[in-house]
């Protein structure tokens, strides 16, 4: 039976449904780093999530890995110009967790311009306020979408019941158009839409994309979400652009340095301004993280390794 190595936490449905078609998933996810790379000779796979960088260092000239499995959607914690030189394949499972992240977008766009989290936390302390809470409906608005992959079409098919208008823009896409969203070039992005929702991988180019440039762009002052990777936008403006009310409302489920107890001084100063401030709500980077989703990712990996002809 062949063999892979999964060194990050994984839910235990993955280990029946890698034996129905003929791999051995040995379960290590208290490896270090060091071990890993002693181990690897023995596996022609490897299953992550996050938990280190799949690289060259890591994997060395010679690989007997031939695919890496990420366990999620995004594939910036691989070294994809290196394993395609290795020619090894790169698998994930956007298709596990597109569901949930949909879900969550609309939860967190609703918790933010109805005030449910502010509210909340007034009537918990016999605060009964509810013209201060008067909230802004979906209905009628021009949501845009930046990046319609998995994600990004989740979200757009659950926006299909609003009454509201669903632009995209995908700059790696053509003709994208569909019964839920009408694809759009970055101009009429700018000029039309109310609500602006994030769902683009990380890479250099997204990097600090969503900057004070980008958002000023944008005609109208805007609602922004962002589902899909903390380091797209450049948190440093933040502050500035809520200020002046560019930014109306922002609901971030991810931030550049996820690691809050050891953030820097810097960073800690933005949080602190951003945490204080009503139209700001924060999810710990759970938007794709459901029970059921965490077996609907086993089963992307699953039925991928199995159309490898290995």
């Amino acid at each position: 039976m062949k063999k892979c190595l999964v060194i990050d936490h994984m839910h235990e449905s993955l280990f029946p449904m890698l034996r129905e078609i003929g791999w051995e998933a040995v379960y290590q996810p208290e490896l270090s780093r060091e071990e890993i790379k002693k181990s690897l000779h023995h596996y022609a796979g490897i299953i992550v999530r996050s938990k280190t960088l799949i690289d060259r260092d890591l994997l060395g000239e010679s690989p007997s890995i031939k695919f890496v499995a990420r366990a999620g959607a995004g594939l910036d914690n691989l070294d994809l110009d290196y394993l395609v030189t290795k020619n090894i394949h790169v698998l994930h499972a956007a298709e596990g967790n597109r569901d949930a992240v949909g879900e969550h977008t609309i939860g967190i766009l609703l918790a933010l311009i109805r005030n449910i989290v502010t509210a909340d936390q007034q009537v918990r302390s016999l605060a009964w306020k509810r013209e201060e809470n008067r909230g802004m409906e979906i209905m009628n608005k021009t949501v845009g979408i930046i990046g319609y992959g998995n994600m990004g079409q989740a979200f757009a098919k659950r926006l299909s019941g609003f009454g509201c208008k669903v632009l995209a823009y995908d700059k790696y896409k053509t003709h994208y158009s569909d019964l839920f969203c009408e694809g759009a070039d970055m101009e009429r992005i700018y000029r039309e839409v109310d609500i602006l929702s994030l769902h683009i991988p990380l890479s250099s180019e997204t990097r600090k994309m969503v900057n004070r440039d980008y958002l000023n762009r944008f005609k109208k002052n805007i609602v922004v979400i962002n589902t899909s990777r903390g380091e797209i936008v450049f948190l440093q403006d933040l502050p500035g652009l809520l200020d002046t009310g560019k930014i109306k409302g922002m609901a971030l489920d991810v931030l550049e340095n996820e690691k809050l107890k050891e953030l820097t001084p810097a960073e800690h100063e933005i949080m602190n301004n951003l945490t204080h401030r009503s139209n700001v709500i924060f999810t710990p980077h759970i938007a794709g993280w459901t029970f059921e989703s965490h077996v609907k990712i086993n089963v992307a990996l699953k039925d991928k390794i199995k159309s490898l002809n290995i």
